[in-house]
């Protein structure tokens, strides 16, 4: 990855998006995917589910940097936190 210039963090976050969508994947040819309202305002899959929250978590990882002089884990780990709750309640 050295010719990309990736850094640890930036080479460990779409390795994670990588396995997660793999592991999406595989759970869904095993489980095929019933529609549910949770507390997002629409009925959605478990794939809009993913898509909605990588997308929140990659306005708020750019967020928490933008605005905090906080490290770029702490704002992996709150996205990481966003993603786990869409999926599970969204």
């Amino acid at each position: 990855m050295s010719w990309m210039a990736w850094t640890l963090p930036t080479a460990l976050f779409f390795a994670g998006i990588a396995v997660l969508l793999a592991g999406m994947t595989l759970i869904e040819l095993r489980w095929p995917c019933v529609e549910r309202k949770g507390f997002l305002p629409i009925t959605t899959t478990r794939g809009d589910r993913l898509f909605i929250g990588l997308l929140g978590s990659a306005y708020l990882h750019l967020l928490v940097i933008g605005v905090t002089d906080w490290s770029v884990w702490i704002a992996s780990l709150l996205s990481l936190l966003w993603l786990c709750a869409v999926m599970r309640w969204g």
